[in-house]
């Protein structure tokens, strides 16, 4: 099983999803729009990340192209069960009455919830 990523190793792999394969320098450049970060810095984190198997590289003359190997909807799943399991006891319940108790859920996104929540019990009926 691949680690779970750390909060840096995320921030690259949440740049890589949006844009795709990418160069060090391309990931670079995108994360100092937000904070300060050497070259070096994303380069050994991203050679760790390609170690740990998070990420694969190939070579294009000079440059490596690194490409995420894991999918946003895997790592999501697994950070969601590992916060469940630690945080809430094994609880969706206990999960999704915190994640929407703090009133800044909209409208929009409750009918969304609502629509979703029908979708599952009518797949359950049908099961």
């Amino acid at each position: 099983m691949i680690p779970q990523p750390t909060n840096g190793e995320l921030q690259i792999l949440r740049i890589l999803w949006k844009q795709g394969p990418s160069t060090v320098r391309e990931i670079n450049e995108v994360l100092n729009q937000e904070r300060e970060v050497g070259y070096t810095t994303t380069l050994k984190l991203m050679q760790i990340m390609h170690d740990k198997g998070q990420l694969s590289r190939t070579k294009s003359g000079k440059t490596h192209i690194y490409t995420a190997l894991l999918t946003e909807q895997d790592t999501q799943k697994q950070l969601v069960d590992k916060l469940k399991d630690s945080l809430f006891q094994g609880s969706a319940l206990k999960l999704v009455m915190q994640a929407l108790g703090d009133k800044s859920t909209s409208a929009d996104e409750l009918k969304q919830i609502r629509d979703y929540l029908d979708e599952l019990s009518d797949e359950s009926k049908n099961d």
